[in-house]
């Protein structure tokens, strides 16, 4: 299994595009972070290119975990839906 740090090796627009065609964007999207709250758009409807956009330039924007498991991403589970996943891809 790889470990990924995003908010030092950043994901490319390629990557967050993948992701969001594995779970959707509006799954990947960090709806109710507070970095959304501070550029004002909390409560903003958004395309997907938005949200891409968005989550290229604020990473924090990106929900964790993400974890890809196979062929599927899952997207901000638990620690024990986490732990599941990595023990039954193990």
């Amino acid at each position: 299994m790889k470990d990924r740090d995003f908010f030092k090796d950043t994901l490319s627009e390629t990557e967050v595009r993948e992701l969001a065609a594995m779970a959707g964007t509006e799954n990947i999207f960090a709806r109710r972070s507070p970095s959304l709250k501070k550029m004002g758009l909390a409560d903003k409807e958004l395309s997907d290119d938005e949200m891409v956009n968005l989550m290229l330039q604020e990473p924090k924007l990106v929900r964790r975990p993400l974890l890809k498991v196979g062929g599927k991403l899952m997207v901000g589970g638990g620690n024990a839906a986490v732990d599941a996943a990595i023990a039954e891809a193990g």
